[in-house]
Protein backbone atom coordinates (compact mmCIF):
# COMPACT_ATOMS: atom_id res chain seq x y z
CA UNK A 1 0.00 0.00 0.00
CA UNK A 2 1.19 3.73 -0.43
CA UNK A 3 1.51 5.70 2.78
CA UNK A 4 -0.52 8.67 3.51
CA UNK A 5 1.19 11.94 1.82
CA UNK A 6 4.52 13.03 4.29
CA UNK A 7 6.67 15.61 4.24
CA UNK A 8 10.59 15.38 4.52
CA UNK A 9 13.27 16.95 6.42
CA UNK A 10 16.60 15.58 7.35
CA UNK A 11 17.60 17.64 10.74
CA UNK A 12 21.32 18.85 10.59
CA UNK A 13 21.54 18.10 14.52
CA UNK A 14 20.04 16.97 17.53
CA UNK A 15 19.05 20.51 18.49
CA UNK A 16 17.14 21.05 14.71
CA UNK A 17 15.25 18.14 15.08
CA UNK A 18 14.15 18.75 18.91
CA UNK A 19 13.02 21.86 17.53
CA UNK A 20 11.08 20.94 14.82
CA UNK A 21 9.45 18.21 16.63
CA UNK A 22 8.30 21.53 19.18
CA UNK A 23 7.12 23.24 16.16
CA UNK A 24 4.72 19.87 15.05
CA UNK A 25 3.04 17.95 17.44
CA UNK A 26 2.63 14.93 15.10
CA UNK A 27 6.11 15.01 13.12
CA UNK A 28 7.67 11.47 14.05
CA UNK A 29 11.29 11.04 14.02
CA UNK A 30 12.87 8.17 11.31
CA UNK A 31 16.44 6.79 11.66
CA UNK A 32 16.90 3.36 9.91
CA UNK A 33 12.76 3.26 8.95
CA UNK A 34 12.45 -0.61 9.70
CA UNK A 35 10.00 -0.60 12.25
CA UNK A 36 8.07 3.45 10.96
CA UNK A 37 7.59 2.64 7.61
CA UNK A 38 5.96 -0.60 6.89
CA UNK A 39 3.90 0.46 9.69
CA UNK A 40 3.08 3.87 8.01
CA UNK A 41 2.65 1.73 4.14
CA UNK A 42 0.19 -0.21 5.76
CA UNK A 43 -1.53 2.82 6.72
CA UNK A 44 -1.40 1.97 10.44
CA UNK A 45 0.13 5.24 11.36
CA UNK A 46 0.52 8.49 9.68
CA UNK A 47 2.42 11.84 9.86
CA UNK A 48 2.86 15.02 8.41
CA UNK A 49 5.85 15.04 8.82
CA UNK A 50 8.91 12.97 8.80
CA UNK A 51 12.18 14.59 10.56
CA UNK A 52 15.04 11.87 9.37
CA UNK A 53 18.33 11.27 11.86
CA UNK A 54 19.51 8.33 10.95
CA UNK A 55 22.62 10.14 9.08
CA UNK A 56 23.23 12.75 12.42
CA UNK A 57 27.23 11.76 13.70
CA UNK A 58 25.91 12.56 17.33
CA UNK A 59 23.70 9.59 17.44
CA UNK A 60 26.02 7.25 15.98
CA UNK A 61 28.81 5.43 17.41
CA UNK A 62 30.02 2.83 20.39
CA UNK A 63 32.14 4.53 23.38
CA UNK A 64 33.78 2.51 26.10
CA UNK A 65 34.27 4.39 29.72
CA UNK A 66 35.59 2.93 32.39
CA UNK A 67 32.51 2.37 34.38
CA UNK A 68 29.98 2.16 31.29
CA UNK A 69 29.45 1.59 27.58
CA UNK A 70 27.59 4.44 25.76
CA UNK A 71 26.16 3.91 22.29
CA UNK A 72 24.61 6.28 20.03
CA UNK A 73 20.75 5.54 19.46
CA UNK A 74 21.26 5.41 15.74
CA UNK A 75 23.82 3.10 15.63
CA UNK A 76 22.63 -0.13 13.65
CA UNK A 77 21.99 -3.56 14.56
CA UNK A 78 25.03 -5.12 12.22
CA UNK A 79 27.40 -2.31 13.85
CA UNK A 80 26.49 -3.33 17.35
CA UNK A 81 26.99 -7.23 15.95
CA UNK A 82 30.48 -5.90 13.96
CA UNK A 83 32.22 -4.37 17.44
CA UNK A 84 35.06 -6.26 18.15
CA UNK A 85 35.49 -4.61 22.04
CA UNK A 86 31.84 -4.56 22.76
CA UNK A 87 31.38 -8.24 22.02
CA UNK A 88 33.85 -9.17 24.73
CA UNK A 89 32.66 -6.34 26.97
CA UNK A 90 29.33 -7.26 26.40
CA UNK A 91 28.41 -10.52 24.35
CA UNK A 92 24.78 -10.25 25.04
CA UNK A 93 25.12 -7.49 22.41
CA UNK A 94 26.38 -9.54 19.63
CA UNK A 95 23.99 -12.46 20.51
CA UNK A 96 20.92 -10.57 20.07
CA UNK A 97 22.30 -8.45 16.72
CA UNK A 98 23.24 -11.84 15.25
CA UNK A 99 19.58 -13.31 15.59
CA UNK A 100 17.07 -9.75 14.33
CA UNK A 101 15.61 -10.36 11.27
CA UNK A 102 17.53 -10.22 8.45
CA UNK A 103 20.98 -8.53 6.72
CA UNK A 104 18.89 -5.88 5.24
CA UNK A 105 17.17 -5.10 8.50
CA UNK A 106 20.01 -5.04 10.41
CA UNK A 107 22.11 -3.04 8.74
CA UNK A 108 19.52 -0.26 8.23
CA UNK A 109 17.57 -0.80 11.52
CA UNK A 110 19.02 0.92 14.83
CA UNK A 111 18.88 0.39 18.38
CA UNK A 112 17.42 3.43 19.24
CA UNK A 113 14.76 2.90 16.64
CA UNK A 114 13.61 -0.11 18.26
CA UNK A 115 13.71 0.37 21.80
CA UNK A 116 11.64 3.41 20.85
CA UNK A 117 9.08 1.99 18.97
CA UNK A 118 8.70 -0.77 22.19
CA UNK A 119 7.13 -3.35 19.84
CA UNK A 120 6.61 -6.05 22.66
CA UNK A 121 8.24 -8.54 20.41
CA UNK A 122 11.72 -6.94 19.49
CA UNK A 123 14.91 -8.19 20.67
CA UNK A 124 16.46 -5.32 22.11
CA UNK A 125 14.28 -4.58 25.33
CA UNK A 126 14.25 -8.09 26.59
CA UNK A 127 18.14 -7.48 26.17
CA UNK A 128 18.73 -3.76 27.48
CA UNK A 129 16.83 -4.79 30.40
CA UNK A 130 19.15 -7.55 31.29
CA UNK A 131 21.92 -5.39 30.93
CA UNK A 132 20.15 -3.06 33.17
CA UNK A 133 20.60 -0.13 30.48
CA UNK A 134 19.88 3.47 31.09
CA UNK A 135 18.31 5.47 28.01
CA UNK A 136 19.60 9.01 27.72
CA UNK A 137 16.45 11.20 26.64
CA UNK A 138 17.16 14.64 25.31
CA UNK A 139 14.20 17.32 25.33
CA UNK A 140 14.59 21.16 24.82
CA UNK A 141 14.32 21.73 28.51
CA UNK A 142 17.74 19.46 28.69
CA UNK A 143 18.73 15.86 29.25
CA UNK A 144 17.51 12.30 31.50
CA UNK A 145 17.83 9.48 32.03
CA UNK A 146 15.29 6.72 32.24
CA UNK A 147 16.50 3.29 33.33
CA UNK A 148 15.43 0.03 31.02
CA UNK A 149 13.13 -1.18 33.67
CA UNK A 150 10.60 2.19 33.40
CA UNK A 151 11.26 2.64 29.69
CA UNK A 152 8.57 0.07 27.88
CA UNK A 153 5.55 1.75 29.17
CA UNK A 154 2.50 0.08 27.13
CA UNK A 155 2.31 -1.55 24.01
CA UNK A 156 3.99 -0.29 21.23
CA UNK A 157 4.72 2.49 23.22
CA UNK A 158 8.18 3.93 25.71
CA UNK A 159 8.86 6.59 28.25
CA UNK A 160 10.39 9.25 25.13
CA UNK A 161 7.98 11.89 24.97
CA UNK A 162 6.99 13.34 21.53
CA UNK A 163 8.72 16.69 22.04
CA UNK A 164 12.46 13.75 23.40
CA UNK A 165 14.68 11.65 21.21
CA UNK A 166 16.64 9.33 22.78
CA UNK A 167 19.92 9.85 22.49
CA UNK A 168 21.98 7.50 23.89
CA UNK A 169 21.97 4.01 25.66
CA UNK A 170 24.43 3.58 28.69
CA UNK A 171 25.17 0.03 29.74
CA UNK A 172 27.33 -0.35 32.57
CA UNK A 173 30.21 -2.17 33.17
CA UNK A 174 31.63 -4.24 34.31
CA UNK A 175 29.18 -6.76 33.11
CA UNK A 176 27.94 -9.99 33.83
CA UNK A 177 29.55 -13.17 34.36
CA UNK A 178 27.32 -15.44 32.03
CA UNK A 179 24.48 -14.31 29.55
CA UNK A 180 22.31 -16.12 26.91
CA UNK A 181 19.39 -15.53 24.64
CA UNK A 182 17.05 -17.59 23.92
CA UNK A 183 14.29 -16.61 21.12
CA UNK A 184 11.23 -18.61 19.27
CA UNK A 185 11.20 -16.71 15.88
CA UNK A 186 8.14 -15.77 14.21
CA UNK A 187 8.48 -18.17 10.56
CA UNK A 188 7.20 -14.55 9.00
CA UNK A 189 8.52 -11.73 10.47
CA UNK A 190 11.93 -12.82 12.63
CA UNK A 191 10.69 -10.98 15.41
CA UNK A 192 9.92 -13.34 18.54
CA UNK A 193 7.29 -15.18 19.49
CA UNK A 194 8.91 -15.48 23.34
CA UNK A 195 12.59 -15.03 23.95
CA UNK A 196 14.99 -14.89 27.00
CA UNK A 197 17.56 -12.46 27.99
CA UNK A 198 19.77 -13.62 30.60
CA UNK A 199 22.24 -11.83 32.53
CA UNK A 200 24.22 -13.72 35.61
CA UNK A 201 26.97 -12.89 38.29
CA UNK A 202 29.27 -15.13 40.17
CA UNK A 203 31.29 -15.15 42.50
CA UNK A 204 34.10 -18.35 42.05
CA UNK A 205 31.75 -20.84 40.86
CA UNK A 206 28.49 -19.60 42.94
CA UNK A 207 25.58 -17.40 41.18
CA UNK A 208 25.39 -14.35 43.52
CA UNK A 209 22.39 -12.57 41.37
CA UNK A 210 21.17 -11.33 38.09
CA UNK A 211 19.05 -10.03 35.77
CA UNK A 212 15.89 -11.44 33.29
CA UNK A 213 14.73 -9.72 30.37
CA UNK A 214 11.64 -11.33 28.36
CA UNK A 215 9.85 -10.21 25.34
CA UNK A 216 7.17 -11.26 23.19
CA UNK A 217 5.19 -12.54 25.75
CA UNK A 218 2.93 -9.96 26.92
CA UNK A 219 2.43 -6.22 25.70
CA UNK A 220 5.50 -5.20 26.95
CA UNK A 221 9.04 -6.18 27.68
CA UNK A 222 9.59 -7.13 31.40
CA UNK A 223 11.38 -7.73 34.32
CA UNK A 224 10.97 -11.29 35.51
CA UNK A 225 11.75 -9.58 38.91
CA UNK A 226 10.30 -12.91 40.59
CA UNK A 227 12.65 -15.22 39.40
CA UNK A 228 15.22 -12.96 39.54
CA UNK A 229 14.83 -13.08 43.78
CA UNK A 230 15.25 -16.62 43.12
CA UNK A 231 18.89 -16.32 41.75
CA UNK A 232 20.56 -15.02 44.79
CA UNK A 233 18.96 -17.60 47.36
CA UNK A 234 21.35 -20.06 46.32
CA UNK A 235 20.72 -20.70 42.91
CA UNK A 236 22.98 -24.06 41.42
CA UNK A 237 22.18 -23.97 38.11
CA UNK A 238 20.98 -27.37 38.48
CA UNK A 239 17.42 -28.92 36.27
CA UNK A 240 15.33 -28.50 39.37
CA UNK A 241 16.47 -25.04 40.39
CA UNK A 242 15.67 -23.89 36.80
CA UNK A 243 12.35 -25.55 36.69
CA UNK A 244 11.42 -24.04 40.01
CA UNK A 245 12.72 -20.34 38.65
CA UNK A 246 10.95 -20.38 35.57
CA UNK A 247 7.48 -21.45 37.40
CA UNK A 248 7.64 -17.99 39.28
CA UNK A 249 8.82 -15.39 36.09
CA UNK A 250 5.56 -15.52 34.64
CA UNK A 251 3.11 -14.92 38.06
CA UNK A 252 0.59 -12.35 37.26
CA UNK A 253 1.71 -12.00 33.09
CA UNK A 254 -0.93 -12.06 30.71
CA UNK A 255 -0.03 -13.21 27.52
CA UNK A 256 -0.33 -11.98 23.91
CA UNK A 257 -2.44 -13.96 21.42
CA UNK A 258 -2.79 -13.71 18.10
CA UNK A 259 -3.14 -15.57 14.76
CA UNK A 260 0.67 -17.26 15.73
CA UNK A 261 0.19 -18.48 18.96
CA UNK A 262 -2.67 -18.05 21.46
CA UNK A 263 -1.98 -17.24 25.09
CA UNK A 264 -1.38 -20.84 26.36
CA UNK A 265 1.28 -21.54 23.62
CA UNK A 266 2.77 -18.57 23.65
CA UNK A 267 3.65 -18.81 28.09
CA UNK A 268 4.65 -22.29 27.40
CA UNK A 269 6.63 -20.82 24.79
CA UNK A 270 8.05 -18.11 27.51
CA UNK A 271 9.02 -21.21 29.62
CA UNK A 272 10.85 -23.55 27.50
CA UNK A 273 13.16 -20.08 26.04
CA UNK A 274 13.70 -19.27 29.84
CA UNK A 275 14.82 -22.21 30.64
CA UNK A 276 16.84 -22.96 27.80
CA UNK A 277 18.77 -19.35 28.35
CA UNK A 278 19.70 -20.26 32.12
CA UNK A 279 20.47 -23.56 30.86
CA UNK A 280 22.47 -21.60 28.15
CA UNK A 281 24.14 -19.13 31.11
CA UNK A 282 25.00 -21.89 33.35
CA UNK A 283 26.88 -23.85 31.33
CA UNK A 284 29.02 -20.89 29.99
CA UNK A 285 32.55 -21.17 31.06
Amino acid sequence: MIPYPVDYVRATSVAHALAMLAGDSEAKLLAGGHSLIPIMKLRLASTPLLIDIGRLPELRGIEIHSDHIAIGAATTHAELGDHLRLSELSPLIRIAADVIADPTVRNRGTLGGSLVNADPSADWPAVMLALDARMEVRGVNGTREVPADAFFVGLMSSAVRQDEILTRILIPLPGPDRVAYRKFRHPASGYAVAAAAVALRYAGNSCTGGTIGMTGVAETAFRAHAAEAELSRGFTGSAEDIARLVETAFDGVTPLEDGFADGAYRMQLAKVMLSRALTDAVRES
